[in-house]
């Protein structure tokens, strides 16, 4: 495992870090709609991305589900992070957005490796101060933004995750993530097409740039 470590971290952690995780952690690999963490569940393990990426969902009061992120390689989840030290339910749900890796660190290490190692602190309150960022973002896309943009927003996240100008999402994986109807995101992404932002075909969205 140390090998794969330093090829994603090395970077960020120094040698005696990087050793420390290897003995400690636990290798995961994951596919595409996995669920790696669900809403009520009690976290004793902070994730490191390896690769691939995962959706961040939060539930909402009608019992639908809103994306707040994407996490991609060399992150980490500041809402699990915040469930592993406070020892509460998970309020968020982590989905595989694409098969991928993770190693999971014990949440006594992370206590530990706070005060013993000046790149993980930095790590920890830049992964934090990330996210926050991620959150306000989608309060502002909420409150502010018409969902024909939250919804061309969506499809550019998407694009820039899986690397790709093709999107594979149904029409109802969509409102799913935007917690909205399927009718409204078939309606939206047909407007999309007339003003030449996508192509729509009977099986992808095609992002089309200027």
């Amino acid at each position: 495992m140390i090998d794969i470590l330093k090829e994603n971290y090395g970077f960020i952690f120094e040698e005696k870090l990087l050793e420390e995780i290897a003995k400690v952690a636990t290798f995961r690999a994951f596919e595409e709609g996995e669920i790696l963490i669900d809403f009520g569940d009690y976290s004793k393990f902070m994730p490191l991305l390896l690769s691939g990426a995962i959706k961040i969902l939060r539930e909402d009061f009608d019992e639908g589900e809103l994306l707040l992120y994407f996490l991609e390689k060399g992150d980490t989840c500041a809402m699990t992070m915040a469930c592993c030290l406070g020892e509460t339910k998970s309020e968020i749900r982590a989905v595989a957005e694409t098969k991928g890796q993770v190693v999971m660190i014990p949440v006594a290490k992370m206590e530990e490796w706070l005060g013993k190692y000046k790149s993980w602190r930095n790590y920890v309150f830049d992964s934090y101060n990330s996210r926050l960022k991620e959150m306000l973002q989608a309060i502002d896309n909420l409150a502010f933004m018409n969902m024909d943009e939250r919804l061309y927003n969506y499809l550019l996240d998407k694009a820039q995750i899986n690397k790709t100008d093709f999107i594979q999402n149904t029409h109802q994986e969509i409102a799913n993530d935007l917690n909205t109807s399927r009718v409204v995101i078939s309606r939206l992404l047909k407007a999309l097409e007339n003003k030449g932002r996508i192509k729509l075909d009977r099986v992808s969205i095609e992002l089309v740039r200027a």
